[in-house]
């Protein structure tokens, strides 16, 4: 059985990072115990996510804490990765808005030898989403038709925060990729996936949103956008586009 790596990138989580790796550590141990590592990687928090983090390292021996200076869930990811020795490292959300239940379908899908990348849909048939706003189902939908219409994208969901792959592929996939800081590098990882004929396989999640989420949305959009083009004009250039 592979060993998993679960990176949690923490921003000021103060409220939910203890629930979130308690609950995480008790199910991980009812049903990975003694293959699993957990990592919360730390980019930027001022408030008292590192003081919990380092109590939680004390608590928990599966635990470990990296603090990053600067913010940024790809520069927390490329750290986690670099630090990780695990078969399996991937990255979930601290609020646990996908069910930890989905970690037992990747295990079970990581058996298979050929697939290299699970991903979380939250948009394709059987994923349910809870507590989801209008806007926020409008701009995850608006964001998949862009990158489907132009980036070629064939999975239904690159944004959501459930992603695991096996240690060669991301490594492989992160030296491929330009070394940006936002939610956008986790995205484009999964686009040049793609492009590699790497094997995703696409797992309909539950989702529940969290009302107190900290994304912001009007400049999450904006980034995208710029990245979305950026990608277009690298795939047009080195004749990767369709």
């Amino acid at each position: 059985m592979d060993r998993i790596h679960i990176l949690f990138p923490v921003l000021n989580e103060e409220r939910r990072l203890e629930k979130g790796v308690h609950s995480t550590v008790s199910f991980m141990d009812k049903h990975f115990s003694g293959r699993y590592a957990i990592t919360l990687m730390d980019n930027g928090s001022t408030d008292k996510t590192e003081e919990l983090s380092r109590l939680l390292t004390e608590r928990y021996d599966n635990v470990h804490y990296i603090k990053l200076p600067e913010r940024g869930v790809g520069l927390a990811l490329r750290a986690g990765v670099a630090a990780n020795n695990f078969e399996i490292v991937g990255y979930m959300d601290i609020d646990l808005s996908t069910k930890l239940e989905h970690l037992l379908e990747v295990d079970h899908l990581f058996t298979d030898e050929n697939v290299q990348i699970v991903n979380g849909s939250r948009l394709s048939k059987g994923s349910k989403m809870i507590n989801r706003s209008f806007q926020r189902k409008c701009t995850s939908q608006g964001l998949r038709f862009l990158l489907k219409i132009l980036l070629g994208m064939k999975i239904d969901d690159a944004i959501c925060g459930f992603k695991f792959f096996r240690k060669q592929t991301i490594e492989y996939l992160m030296a491929e990729t330009a070394e940006a800081n936002g939610w956008f590098y986790c995205v484009e990882l999964l686009i040049r996936a793609e492009k590699s004929h790497i094997r995703i396989v696409e797992i309909p999640v539950v989702w529940e949103d969290d009302p107190n989420t900290t994304v912001r949305v009007p400049s999450l959009i904006l980034n995208y956008m710029i990245n979305i083009f950026r990608l277009r004009r690298i795939f047009y250039k080195n004749l990767l586009w369709f």
